[in-house]
């Protein structure tokens, strides 16, 4: 599979205008219900290749097939039809400054409402007790009535991932959910969307930051880089992760990841912090 990002192209040399791929001759297999982390330098392709998977972007050389299906070969309601059943969560969620958190909760069940259900929603929220029971789930539930220009940038990422717990997607696109947020947080919040894809027997695609975290809770990771996978396994070495962000330029690398480049063994202040950090996914306080 081939994607070139929408705003580059080569413009210099003997393939002046030739695309830029974003993705390049990927090839990537989902099973069912698997749940699967993408690490990779800033730049890597992770957010392209969640919007590729949500059918935001059109693959321009391969094909992508989703849940039996191939996109791209069916007509625009039909695929309006599957995306229902897909549930991307970008980075910065474009949620409106001045709708109430419980309106931006409940479009999570905007796939399955009528028109006219939905316009009445907007007027007035439609189940005011499943928007609580979604927001709870991310220590959220105290906003229920709050502005989202209200909210600070941790929050705005849980309200946008409660709409998840509303939806009925089949594949979860989670991009980068635990940026804005401190380690308990960081844990419970993936711990949340680990059990809702478990629970509905959803596949799980998500980008992280956190390479430790992603190797900790997911069997399987995927590394990115210059658009290529550069490797997919269920036994990431040290050395493995050190390869991946070898060369990269230091502001393109991931929070944290600067002192692994060229030294694979982590320090005894970041093996610290990776014992914090699981300390406090089995302390009961931490929730």
């Amino acid at each position: 599979m081939h994607v070139g990002h929408p705003a580059s192209s080569n413009r210099s040399g003997k393939n002046a205008g030739a695309p830029e791929w974003a993705l390049n001759n990927l090839t990537l297999h989902l099973k069912q219900g698997e749940q699967v982390a993408i690490i990779g330098p800033s730049g890597a392709g992770k957010t392209t290749l969640l919007h590729t998977l949500a059918c935001a972007l059109r693959p321009e050389l391969g094909q992508i097939q989703l849940l039996g299906q191939q996109p791209w070969t069916l007509s625009h309601r039909a695929r309006h039809n599957l995306r229902s059943q897909l549930f991307l969560a970008p980075q910065t969620p474009p949620l409106p400054a001045r709708q109430r958190v419980i309106t931006s909760v409940l479009a999570g069940c905007l796939p399955q409402w009528s028109l006219w259900k939905s316009l009445r929603s907007l007027l007035k929220p439609t189940d005011p007790l499943a928007a609580w029971q979604a927001l709870s789930r991310f220590d959220l539930q105290d906003k229920l009535y709050a502005r989202v220009d209200r909210l600070s940038g941790g929050e705005r990422q849980r309200c946008a991932l409660a709409r998840l717990i509303l939806s009925d997607a089949k594949l979860l696109l989670i991009d980068e959910p635990l940026s804005a947020l401190d380690p308990r947080l960081a844990i419970q919040t993936l711990q949340t969307l680990q059990q809702e894809a478990t629970q509905r027997q959803a596949t799980m695609v998500c980008s992280l930051h956190q390479v430790e975290l992603a190797r900790q809770y997911f069997k399987r990771i995927i590394g990115l880089r210059d658009g290529k996978v550069f490797f997919d396994s269920e036994h990431v070495t040290d050395e493995m992760i050190a390869a991946l962000y070898q060369n990269a330029s230091a502001d393109l690398l991931e929070p944290g990841m600067a002192s692994m480049v060229g030294n694979p063994n982590p320090s005894d202040a970041m093996q610290a912090d990776i014992d914090a950090l699981a300390n406090c996914a089995v302390d009961q306080r931490c929730f």
